[in-house]
């Protein structure tokens, strides 16, 4: 989308522009994280089961991965600053909201509506990064610190949620994005370039199908922790995810500006890598949710200090990722490093599965650091993959894809591991106490969330390796790829 000349960003006003977009990237990745630390607190605040606890976490990410692709949509025909925006006030509106929650509903409802505000923010504040920096080295370095930010801001996110929850209180975790919320919007049309309109329309069918079939599916699964697979609300969550699922299916065949294209998925590469990445996010989901608990409960860490525990995951993941996209890319097959990342992560959760009653911080930090190495490692060459061979025109609906697949790919997997948690549970409390209940239920979610990862190394091994060209070519393909792994 072209930028009006009287707009064109200055030097300066990049920089402002920058510091905009990275604070919003903050805002909206330290939601995900933030959230984790505080779960044992809100849970006892609200009165959460074990099993609907997980909604805390997949009533966000749903919405927000079911929608990014539609406000990717939306900032293209209304104005990537307008957008950008709303996204920001619906969120700092919703984070209120959550904060004051005095029920599980209202709180979920609060999340929900951050998730919507988030996939219409995310999207236009990388594409409004773009515009403000020109293509070669300023763009280069701008896409480098919003990686980093992407990436450093889930231990931000771990250690801040800490803080907030044993100091203040864990309405604090949403209560933070306020003010943040307000310098965005204050600082955002003196900062950001404005961005003509376009003609089209949204594919509200396709979005609107997509999302509340993903959150039926996923509805489906956690209610068959709590109330069994028979249960007529499990049938029924699952027959209506499935019918719109489908619906979606055939929305997307018939519609004039879809959110989503059916050519890409013509690829069977690109298929596999929009697979891999969601298994691969399905299982690493369960990290978060299960062993926050387990520190808190079991090793009976305070929030700060549950915080800390996860910083070699953060570091290590932030090394190996740089390594794989600047020493690795263009000099290895990519399909190795992919597999090899993947099977060290699947090593790390199910060594996590060996836990015990009086397991200690020591037998957890090795399958952190395998965790983030193997996650870094794997995730450029993952993104390259799912991202080869898209036509130019189908690049933001390319890109908008590999982060829904990450996102629901994500609440999925959670949603599945809690089913399975919740059934060794139910199997297992009557011979033991709560405490060892939980250990042996979360011993079986990191198992399966091995297999998950694993089966992902086994989908991306089937990915045809391209052959490699030089990197000059090479830049315009490695550059989509870094901007999708920042979103």
């Amino acid at each position: 989308m072209p930028v009006t000349p009287a707009t064109a960003p200055t030097r300066p006003r990049s920089l402002l522009a920058l510091s905009v977009i990275l604070l919003a990237q903050l805002m909206v990745v330290l939601d995900v994280t933030v959230v984790n630390i505080a779960l044992p607190d809100l849970q006892s605040s609200l009165g959460f089961s074990r099993t609907d606890l997980s909604w805390v976490l997949n009533a966000y990410t749903l919405t927000f991965g079911g929608l990014l692709l539609l406000g990717a949509r939306a900032g293209d025909l209304y104005g990537r600053r307008r957008v950008f925006v709303a996204g920001v006030v619906v969120f700092t509106a919703a984070s209120m909201v959550a904060g004051l929650a005095a029920s599980p509903a209202v709180l979920l409802a609060a999340r929900a509506v951050q998730g919507v505000g988030a996939a219409f923010a995310a999207p236009s504040a990388l594409a409004l990064l773009m515009i403000s920096f020109p293509e070669g080295r300023e763009r280069a370095r701008a896409l480098g610190l919003y990686t980093g930010v992407s990436i450093g801001g889930s231990a931000v996110g771990l250690i801040l949620g800490g803080t907030l929850t044993e100091f203040l209180s864990w309405r604090w975790v949403f209560f933070i994005n306020v003010p943040v919320g307000v310098v965005l919007v204050a600082l955002a049309g003196r900062a950001l370039p404005h961005t003509e309109r376009a003609r089209g329309g949204i594919d509200v069918p396709g979005a609107v199908s997509s999302t509340i079939g993903m959150a039926a599916l996923v509805y489906g699964f956690v209610r068959a922790a709590s109330d069994g697979w028979r249960d007529p609300g499990t049938l029924i969550a699952f027959a209506v995810g499935l019918a719109l699922i489908a619906t979606f299916v055939a929305v997307e065949r018939t519609a004039t500006n879809p959110i989503t294209p059916l050519r890409l998925f013509a690829s069977p590469d690109r298929v596999a890598a929009y697979v891999s990445r969601m298994l691969l996010w399905g299982g690493v989901m369960g990290v978060f949710f299960f062993l926050t608990q387990f520190l808190q409960d079991v090793l009976h860490y305070s929030a700060v200090r549950t915080g800390l525990a996860f910083l070699p995951l953060t570091i290590a993941l932030f090394i190996s990722s740089q390594v794989s996209a600047r020493r690795l890319m263009g000099r290895v097959n990519p399909r190795l490093v992919m597999v090899g990342g993947m099977a060290l992560s699947a090593t790390g959760l199910l060594l996590l599965g060996r836990l015990g009653i009086t397991s200690g911080y020591p037998e957890v930090i090795g399958s952190l650091l395998a965790l983030g190495i193997g996650n870094g490692l794997a995730f450029v060459p993952l993104t390259a993959a799912a991202l080869a061979g898209v036509a130019p025109e189908d690049s933001g609906a390319g890109s908008g894809l590999v982060n829904a697949a990450q996102q629901v790919g994500g609440s999925l997997g959670l949603a599945v591991l809690v089913t399975v948690f919740g059934s060794a549970v139910r199997a297992h409390a009557a011979q033991a106490g709560p405490v060892h209940a939980f250990v042996y239920g979360a011993d079986r979610a990191f198992v399966l969330a091995g297999v998950l990862v694993a089966l992902a190394a086994l989908l991306a091994s089937r990915i045809g390796a391209r052959p490699l060209r030089p990197a000059e070519e090479r830049l315009p393909e490695l550059e989509a790829a870094a901007i999708a792994e920042a979103a």
